[in-house]
């Protein structure tokens, strides 16, 4: 009689942990936009929902600390005219937030040490450039102030944030829409997927597609895409019989995938999340009620499943947060804030070990937030991996840093501010706004002494 002998692995026994009541965050009123995004974005300061708004697009950004039911008050970013789709923090700079919206534009935003007070109206830079909604938006991992946007005109723009423009499109590359777009670890490659049912690895600054691999899989649902740290691809998508799929590639040889296995008969389009420092991916679909992990290695079958946290509850989105804002004295090697319809709760994926001491094998050296390389040198050609920290005695975040933009892009918006509040006809008509709303409190004040008479007698 044979025994199967079980594979060896340090991260086999991560389980997921939810917060506590308290520590969840209430009262969210999550977008019920179709768009397949993950609605969350995270980082060790700040919380970022896409949430449901009147008369335009808003998101809600909350410091990571302000747990438990909030305020229906609570001031939100609505800069946008239609409906956001998609935001990220920048990782060089957690007071920077990106969003890209139906309105067809990219906004870059800065929230204040210790979150909003009142609504953010105004963003530091306006991104125009698409003639289409925007879906998509992604910082750099390496370079500062480099920032990717794709929209539903099938156009990927790469951005230099600090002067505004767009120093390359590539807009010939896809026919369709744009499922996902994911940069490799140094930024030095994308990898697309879209509806033409190819996946595309492609060299940014030129546009030259690198790889290319045609129906991944076989069902005509929405496939994802993400690069691995040694270059291979990790694809989730459908079967001709509609099964879930997860597949590993090597760009080398696109004809066979490494490993393909299928998953269950579940409708929601799988979004992968690779963590480089410990080779694991998590699968997660908006209407599912759990999340699988898998982790990547050398040797064959190169993909092997881990483990499934279950709740009971189905998630709208979620977002992932970085190495840096997790807390290493548990033994925690990932954090997902889960989106519900009307909360936000935060679940720990831990390896048990007994001691208390840094585990140096779980949290060997991390992305940091410091660019390796300005806008200016990775658009002449650089090329950079991030550059790295050790998590041994924690990680502090730092004071606001200062976030540098191109001075002449603010000038229009501030001498059209001047000029719109400045001018004599603007103050006349403020003065007259004043007087109507005075008039109109003394006015329900009186109607409130009448009713309040009648209710005496």
């Amino acid at each position: 009689m044979s025994r199967k002998v079980v594979r060896s692995s340090k991260f086999r026994h991560v389980f997921g942990q939810p917060a506590k009541a308290d520590q969840c965050y209430d009262d969210v009123r999550i977008s019920q936009t179709t768009w397949d995004s993950s609605f969350c974005s995270v980082n060790p300061k700040f919380l970022a929902m896409i949430v449901e708004a009147s008369g335009g697009g808003a998101f809600m950004v909350l410091p990571l600390a302000k747990t438990g039911r909030l305020d229906k008050s609570q001031p939100l970013v609505c800069g946008h005219t239609a409906p956001v789709l998609d935001i990220e923090w920048c990782p060089h700079n957690d007071n920077i937030i990106a969003s890209g919206s139906e309105d067809c534009t990219v906004m870059v935003w800065e929230v204040p040490d210790g979150g909003l007070v009142r609504p953010l109206t105004e963003p530091l830079v306006t991104l125009e450039g698409h003639s289409k909604r925007v879906g998509i938006v992604a910082w750099h991992p390496t370079a500062q102030n480099v920032l990717l946007s794709a929209g539903y005109d099938n156009a990927v723009l790469l951005w230099d944030v600090g002067s505004g423009q767009a120093l390359v499109e590539l807009r010939d590359l896809h026919p369709d829409t744009i499922y996902s777009v994911a940069w490799s670890r140094d930024g030095s490659r994308l990898c697309t997927s879209c509806r033409d049912r190819r996946v595309r690895v492609i060299e940014p600054r030129s546009g030259r597609v690198l790889a290319e691999k045609v129906n991944p899989h076989e069902g005509s649902r929405p496939v994802r895409a993400v690069l691995l740290d040694d270059g291979k691809i990790l694809t989730t998508g459908f079967s001709r019989m509609s099964e879930r799929q997860v597949a590993l590639w090597d760009p080398a040889h696109l004809e066979e995938p490494m490993n393909l296995q299928e998953l269950d008969t579940s409708s929601g389009v799988l979004l992968p999340h690779y963590d480089p420092d410990t080779s694991m991916v998590y699968l997660c679909g908006k209407g599912d009620s759990s999340i699988r992990y898998f982790e990547v290695t050398p040797e064959a079958p190169y993909l092997h499943f881990l483990s499934l946290f279950s709740s009971k509850e189905s998630q709208r989105g979620g977002g992932w947060m970085p190495k840096r804002g997790l807390d290493v004295s548990k033994c925690e090697i990932a954090r997902f804030y889960k989106l519900h319809e009307r909360r936000c709760e935060p679940i720990a994926m831990t390896v048990p070990r007994k001691s208390d001491l840094f585990q140096e094998d779980l949290y060997p050296d991390t992305a940091g937030p410091d660019p390796a390389l300005t806008a200016e040198e990775w658009f002449g050609g650089k090329d950079a991996g991030p550059l790295l920290i050790s998590l041994k005695d924690g990680y502090v975040p730092p004071k606001s840093r200062e976030f540098k933009v191109n001075k002449s892009i603010l000038e229009p918006r501030r001498s059209q501010t001047c000029s719109d509040g400045g001018s004599p006809g603007a103050l006349e008509k403020l003065t007259e706004d004043v007087r109507q709303l005075q008039a109109m409190v003394t006015e329900q004040e009186r109607r409130i002494a009448v009713l309040e008479a009648k209710a005496a007698k």
